[in-house]
Formats: C-alpha cells, structure tokens, sequence
C-alpha cells in the first residue's frame, strides 16, 4: 500500500457511546413502574386508554384489583370487566393498621370509595409461576387500587406474600417531564416547584418537614438555610458544611445518629430523617459566575446568583460564592486527595426527607449546570414539599437489591421496640434499624454475658427464602456448593453460593422442611433473585419467594442459651425434643404449649457459643421478646448488639460478607473450604469447574494473625513482609478474652503457614509498621467444642 503521509480515515457517521442503565432511567416516555409490595396495595389514576401491565414477580401470589370511577363509586366497568367477587383480601389488609398503608387508607377516604360495596377482580393462584404477566386495558377514567393480599405467615408453612409489579403505558404522556411526582408522603403543607436553572426561598417552622425531590433524576440541587430569629437580628449563620462534618465526623450527615447540620455557632439547623438517593456532597459550593467565566462560559446562570435572588426579600446579603449542601452532588475524594464529580446516583423521584431543628428561611436550586456530567448532561426541576411536624416520618434510607429494583425504606424490626427499651444506639443494617450496643452493659458486657451466660440479638435482616416445589432439590442441588441431597429434613446445612467463576454471591444456612420444601437464610436479597433467574433459565417447576418481611428472627447464645429456652420452648410429639435438638438441626415448635405463638427454633447461630435462633412472625415477636426476656432472668440475660457480635465472630473465625468475602473470593480463599464437597459431590453444581481450578491452583487463603501491638487494626489495611505487601487484613479486633489484638486477614499462600511473622502497614503502609504472626484459626475454639456441646 501507498504511503500517503494521511492518517487512516475511519468510514461513517461517529457512533453514540454504549451506556447500560437501570430500567427507571431507561422507561419508554409515558410508561409508569409501581410495585406492590406483599401484603400491600396501591392506588393509581388512571384515564381511557391506558393500559396496566401487572407481573407475578415472585410467583404464587394472588392478586385483587378494585376499580372505581371518578365518583368513587366502584366499577370494574373502568377496566371494561365485570365482576362479583367482594374485595376481602383488600379489606383485611386496610382493617390490619399497617402504618405502610396509611397513604392508601388517605387516598380511598378523599375519593369516597366504599370497598363493601366495589367488587373486585382477582388474578393469578398459588402455583402461578414467577414472571406470569396479565395485561388490562383502562375503558374510561378513574382510579385502580391493586393489592397483594396475604395473612401473618406461618413460620412453618412457607405461605409467604410476595411483590407484584404495575407497569402503566399512558395513552396521553406528559410532554414536559418523562417522570410523574410520586405521591406526596402525607398532606404537603405547601408545594413549591423550583424550575430549571432556578432558585426558590421559603419559609419553614421549627418541627416541619422539608422534602426535596428529584424529579426526572440526576439533578443536583443546592440547599442552604439560616435560623430565622438570627437573620431577623441582621446575623448572617447560614449553615455551615465546615463545622456540620467536624461535629458530626460524616462526609455529610445521613439519617441516625449523625443526621444533623450545623451553622457557625454550632447550633443545629436541620436533621435528614430520610434519604432514597445515598450520595450527596458537602465539599464544593455553588457553583457562580466565577467558575462558568474561568471555564470559557461567562454570564452562564448559576446557583450563587439565584440564591442572592431569592434570598434577598429576607434579608440576606449576597455572596460572590454560596456554601451549600449540595443534594444528590456526586463527589468523592481519591487515594490521592483529588475531588471528582460524576453523574448523580439519583434516580427519578429520588428525595431527602429534613426537618425544621428551628424557624428557618430557606433555599433550593436546580442546578443549571449543563457543561459538565453534574445533571446527567440535562438540568432539569427540582420539586420541594413541606409537612407538618405532627406527620409520623421515621428516618430510614434506602437500599436496592438490584440496580432494577425500587427502592426499600429502612424497616424497624418486628422486635425494634422491645429492644428500644434498652438503648437508643441504633444504626442502619440491610435496610433494618439494628442496636449497635446497649447502654446497661456496652459492648465489652455484651461480650462477656455471651461467652459466659446468655444474650438475645435481633437478627431479622438476615433475608428468607421459600424454595418450594417438585423440582426445589434439583434447584438447591445445583445452585448451593453442599450436597443437598444429603440433607433430611429438619436440617440444616451451612452453604455457599457461587457465581460461575467461583466467586461467592453468598454464604448462609439452608433449612429443610420437608422433600421438596427449603428455605434459604442469607445476607443479602440479590440471592434470592440469583435463585429465581437460575430457576427459570432451568426451567424447573419451583417457586422462590422472599419470606423476610414475614419471618422475624433473635438469636439467643451462650453456655447458659439451652437452659433458658429449654424453660419456654414446647414441641408436638412427633417434633424432637428441645432437648435432642442437635447442632444445625431445627424444628416447629410453640411457647409453652400447645396453643402458644407458633415459632421455628433452630441450633445455630454466628458466636462461636452454644446457641439457638427462634423464627416467628413479626406480629408475635413482642410475645416471643418477653417470654425469653422473662425465662432469661436466672440465666444473666443480655441485650446484644452488633459491636460485640463483631467481637465474637471474629474470635470464632467466622466470616462477613463485604469484609471476609466477595463476588471476588471463593469459599476457599474465604476460609470455608469445607462447604465446597468436590470429592463426595457427584452432582454439576453453579461455580463447580472454576472451584476445582481455583483449589488445584490456590493464591490467597484466609488466615489468623496476633498482633503485637495495642493499635487499632482496621478492615483492608496492608500486610507486609518486608518491603513487598502480600495481603491484607479482612477483620479485626481486641480480643477481651485473649487480651490481645487479633485479625482475620488474606495473604499470599507463599506466605500462610502458622508461624509466619508479617507486618501490618498504618499511614500509609511505609511509615509505620505493627508486628503480627499467622497463628491457628480460629483464635477461639477451633474445633467448634462448645457449640457441639
């Protein structure tokens, strides 16, 4: 070929970037996404033409519709259908004072709706399979309320109430913004819209609640406030960023116990009691004049500009540059103190829930920067609402088990009350409030009375899965690393879960109940969805429901656990005894009788101690609380909290998921080869062929070190031999029992052999070095004696 001295011209158009997003980001204009959780409902409007599109999720879950038109009356002639059925399923629900269906009880009492009177339609059956679709069609105008009916499940039944999903096609989308406003929390004080590239100032009373809201998504929006009595005295206290992090030792606050910001004098202005978004920025100020002219954008509209605006009929003095909590912002700092910006994590809807600390005038923007990623590339509004302060809010965040999912408010457990009585140190764990530690004994006390007496923790995170159905053995064969077709019933087998490429999704316990009903207690929700996409990918005619909602757990260990439950636990006949309970077995049993809270009692737990956990559900969990509370008196009978079970875990070698594995590890890397069969385990298994590489071939493996030294060793510092870094530390803690510091780390398999002295770097793993050595694992009780006993 001919040298020309040209580069090579690549032919055609350029093409768009390739960008994968969540489904919310990506909804076809004038389609809608509701789901309905089980035991719910929801209430949409809706006009002819529009089609609703409602999806078994789960499978096996029954489903009501109620229609009515624009006089409340109710009329399945809405949907162009008849029926006769009476809503009881609905009604049975609304009768059942669930504080989540308060907006529903709202919504069905303004439009006048008589559900005696509205018959209803029902869709779908128990054996139902997951991902059924039933599509209707809206014949005139109206409101549909949609409910997934279900009663208080029986811990040992599996008779579980599961999501569904509403997907709304509009006949008439809305032309200015692709997304509607969710429905407001309770009955919004006032409304204000702040327009694009805008600023609006408002006014709020001490005790109310501010919602800012996200309309479309990725729209960042600045929010300053000052006390009102101050800035009627002439003092300009604007909340300070500065001082809120140094009191609050928080990037920015989030909902709990560091939740509050702060202006110059160090009092508190506002709290964030909720927050569905998660990544914010208290760093940057708002963005003016100065930043748009120094990039090539002068007399570009800004935040600092319009904040003067607004502000100025309240006696404010305008600024050159604005501090700000820069809500739904996303920065971060890196390794190397750099501050970068990207696209906001907030999808549409997404808000932050504050409330009033003090009278306060207030300001909201929407960002009008559209030269960089900060707006997703497109500013668009931002909507604030106002409540009263005699509104119930509970401060909660949200989580998402996939990046498709909707989010999930933190939940009180059905046991929160009960321990609440004994401290106020709750954090947010899973998408539940869990104590930290109690004030009585703290987590030292915590974690003597469990390896000396008795402790009770709630432990209702933990997420519970119904695996039912002829073909649920092959399933659980195929997706966990144990021989499940080993297990009898009544058993309980401790497992992984792999990913084809033999890293771990997760660990937990697999119950059996009977041939072809098992139920799966893990970390985490995205393993039941694993479960469920691994089914129908197979084919196999089994359902894999989510029970956690509708099965509360506390653990109860310690040397003195047995004779405490042994005092409130009573079995049927052909049940075992509470007595012949052996280690990872589990039975239906009762409190004190036959005619007692029905519950499920397994010999397991995560302590390293003898040990028991008791399932039930959440409406008998303060009956359940009490009479193990009571039975616990002679036995030294603890509240226990997360700190200490951090301390007792670690000591017994037992592993966390986010710290001791990843998708990352595999369970041989993560300490807990023995769940992996590969000799005795005839049957294919998800992970199998990379499990037997990665033994045949090992790089890292999970070890105990002792370190020599007092200095706190945290989760992903370095470990050293010499110069070279050869892993690094998991978990860690001061061991009151061995009175020293001791760690779970992950080093080099060159280097894991008992005995082997290492270095654990701090600063910056160079300046400052602690002594440490591989000793035998675990440091406590390596031979699982006392939870045998």
């Amino acid at each position: 070929m001919r040298e020309t001295g040209f580069p090579l011209i690549r032919p055609g158009p350029p093409r768009p970037s390739a960008i994968l997003l969540p489904r919310a980001l990506t909804l076809p204009p004038g389609t809608e996404r509701y789901v309905v959780e089980g035991a719910g409902a929801i209430l949409i409007t809706v006009s002819a033409g529009d089609a609703l599109a409602i999806t078994n999720d789960e499978g096996g879950q029954p489903c009501e519709i109620v229609a009515a038109d624009a006089s409340g009356r109710g009329d399945p002639g809405v949907l162009g259908l008849r029926a006769e059925a009476r809503a009881e399923g609905l009604m049975a629900l609304l009768a059942g004072g669930d504080a989540s269906l308060r907006g529903l009880r709202r919504g069905i009492a303004a439009r006048g709706i008589d559900l005696a009177q509205a018959p209803a339609l029902r869709l779908f059956e128990a054996s139902t399979p997951a991902g059924t679709r039933e599509t209707l069609q809206v014949a005139r105008e109206g409101v549909v309320i949609i409910a997934a009916p279900g009663g208080a499940m029986d811990p040992s039944a599996q008779d579980t109430a599961t999501p569904l999903t509403v997907m709304v096609t509009r006949a008439s989308p809305r032309a200015r913004h692709s997304f509607a406003l969710p429905d407001p929390l309770a009955d919004p004080l006032a409304e204000i819209r702040v327009h694009s590239a805008t600023a609006e100032a408002y006014f709020v009373k001490a005790g109310d609640f501010i919602q800012i809201l996200d309309v479309d998504g990725r729209q960042c929006t600045d929010f300053q406030c000052f006390a009102a009595r101050k800035l009627d005295k002439g003092l300009q206290r604007p909340l300070d960023v500065t001082t809120t992090r140094t009191v609050q030792h928080h990037a920015y606050p989030m909902p709990g116990l560091h939740g509050k910001y702060f202006d110059q004098d160090l009092e508190p202005l506002v709290e964030v009691i909720q927050d569905t978004c998660g990544r914010h920025d208290a760093f940057v100020m708002a963005c003016a004049a100065k930043y748009y002219d120094d990039i090539g954008y002068p007399g570009h509209v800004n935040c600092t500009d319009n904040f003067n605006a607004a502000l100025a009929p309240f006696g404010a003095e305008p600024r050159p540059g604005w501090m700000a909590i820069n809500f739904f912002f996303n920065t971060a700092l890196d390794a190397h103190g750099v501050l970068h910006a990207d696209e906001p994590w907030s999808r549409p809807g997404d808000y932050v829930l504050l409330r009033a600390l003090t009278d306060l005038v207030c300001v909201s923007s929407a960002c009008p920067d559209d030269t960089t990623a900060a707006n997703g590339w497109n500013p668009t509004d931002i909507h604030v609402r106002t409540y009263s302060g005699t509104e119930p809010f509970k401060r909660a965040i949200a989580i998402r088990a996939t990046a498709d999912s909707e989010p999930k408010m933190t939940k009180e457990t059905g046991f929160h009350a009960c321990f609440a009585k004994h401290t106020g140190n709750f954090v947010e764990y899973n998408g539940y409030w869990l104590a930290s530690s109690f004030d009585a004994t703290g987590a030292i006390g915590e974690y003597w009375a469990c390896r000396q007496k008795s402790v009770i923790m709630d432990l209702s995170p933990l997420r519970k899965f119904e695996i039912t159905g002829p073909d649920s053995e092959a399933l659980c064969q195929y997706i966990f690393t144990r021989d499940v077709r080993k297990l009898s019933e009544g058993g309980v087998v401790y497992t992984a879960m792999c990913y084809p490429h033999g890293g771990m999704i997760d660990d937990g316990t697999l119950f059996r109940l009977g041939r072809d009903n098992f139920r799966w207690i893990g970390g985490n929700d995205y393993g039941g969805e694993w479960i469920r996409e691994k089914a129908a990918e197979l084919g196999l005619q089994v359902l894999v429901r989510s029970a956690t909602d509708q099965l509360h757990n506390v653990a109860v260990q310690g040397p003195e656990s047995r004779d405490l439950l042994r005092k409130v636990i009573w079995t049927a006949p052909h049940r075992p005894d509470f007595d012949q309970l052996e280690w990872f077995r589990f039975t239906p049993a009762r409190l004190h009788g036959p005619d007692g809270v029905p519950v499920v009692v397994s010999r397991t737990g995560y302590t390293g101690e003898l040990g028991y956990e008791v399932m039930c559900h959440p409406r008998d969990c303060e009956a359940v609380f009490d009479a193990i509370w009571a039975a616990g008196q002679d036995h030294g009978l603890t509240p226990f909290g997360l700190e200490a079970l951090d301390m007792v875990r670690i000591e017994a070698g037992l592993i966390f998921a986010g710290y001791d594995f990843s998708d990352q590890t595999d369970p041989f890397e993560a300490g807990i080869g023995f769940t992996v069969p590969l000799k005795s385990k005839q049957d294919d298994f998800i992970g199998r062929d990379a499990l037997i590489r990665r033994k045949e071939h090992p790089a890292r493996k999970l070890v105990g070190l002792e370190i020599d030294s007092n200095v706190d060793v945290g989760h992903g510092d370095c470990v050293h031999l010499g110069r070279a870094q050869v892993g690094e530390v998991t978990s860690s803690m001061r061991s009151p029992l061995l009175g020293k510091n001791i760690a779970l780390a992950r080093v080099d398999v060159a280097h894991a052999e008992i005995g082997t002295a290492l270095e654990i770097g701090k600063l910056d793993g160079l300046q400052k070095r602690l002594p440490a050595r591989i000793v035998p694992f675990a440091h406590y009780d390596p031979k699982k004696e006392r939870p045998r006993s």
